[in-house]
């Protein structure tokens, strides 16, 4: 027959239960936040007031729970999609870097929920909004020339957005931009008209510059038939005369005349004629 626990078995046993059960209520009591979270502490499902920052907390055993939220940074990329100023269709996608104020985790976790939620509910319409306020400033001509200024428009319009939902927009990036194929066609059919815009400039400019250079060759050989003119009629220029046939004489490649006839002496002597005899032989 089995022998039954004494009453100090009893007790000892009891004993140590009821240190188990103060061990884990002990465990259950504290919480810690780590660096780059923040916490938000729920008794009986009723969030509390004030954030739970790094560092260890107390918090009611078994009644209470601790939703941890994630204030790093994060990055999401989201589409938009708007109609510029002159009714073209824009879409684009921005890449955002953000983070969670951690000092307003409370009212995110009572109005948002999750991370997924924030981005889902919050971060994607309000870009969708904030891209069709900067869109709409502007023909779609300007939102690709002056990229940078587009922006400039959406962060203005995005941060004072999610900032009071206690989201901090650190960063943002215009992944891709593109815009119809009809605008696409016409684009390229400017640049078209473009380059042949400039091929009819320079042509043209190349025609003037070879019809000046044709009037300045033009001008210098009426001021050299002018000089020669001058030449000839100052004396010495029947010797001017002779040297330019005998000159031409040589350039033309002709055979060596046997004969020379110099014309007559005196200031009326006519130029100088040169006649080979082998030729009136033939």
């Amino acid at each position: 027959m089995s022998k039954q626990p004494s009453f100090d078995g009893w007790q000892s046993i009891v004993g140590g239960l009821i240190a188990a059960l103060l061990v884990l209520l002990s465990f259950n009591s504290f919480v810690v936040i780590n660096p780059g979270q923040a916490g938000v502490l729920s008794v009986l499902g009723k969030a509390q007031d004030g954030a739970l920052l790094e560092g260890i907390h107390f918090k009611p055993p078994l009644v209470s729970s601790v939703d941890i939220y994630d204030v790093t940074v994060q990055k999401f990329e989201v589409p938009a999609q708007s109609s510029t100023k002159d009714l073209q269709d824009l879409s684009a996608s921005f890449a955002i870097n953000f983070r969670l104020d951690p000092t307003e985790v409370v009212t995110i976790r009572r109005t948002q929920g999750t991370l997924q939620n924030i981005v889902a509910k919050i971060i994607a319409p309000q870009t969708q909004e904030s891209f069709k306020i900067a869109a709409a400033r502007r023909t779609v001509e300007e939102a690709i020339t002056k990229r940078s200024e587009l922006k400039e428009d959406f962060d203005n319009a995005l941060n004072s957005r999610l900032e009071k939902y206690g989201i901090i927009v650190l960063d943002t990036s215009v992944v891709d931009l593109a815009f119809s194929p009809e605008f696409a066609k016409a684009v390229e059919e400017k640049q078209i008209a473009e380059q042949r815009a400039q091929r009819a400039v320079y042509v043209a400019q190349e025609a003037e510059q070879q019809a000046q250079a044709d009037i300045n060759r033009a001008k210098g050989k009426a001021e050299a038939q002018r000089l020669l003119a001058e030449t000839l009629k100052a004396q010495g220029g029947e010797l001017v005369l002779q040297k330019e046939a005998i000159e031409a004489w040589r350039e033309g490649g002709a055979p060596m005349p046997k004969v020379l006839v110099m014309g007559g002496e005196g200031k009326g002597a006519a130029i100088p004629f040169m006649f080979n005899l082998t030729d009136l032989a033939n």
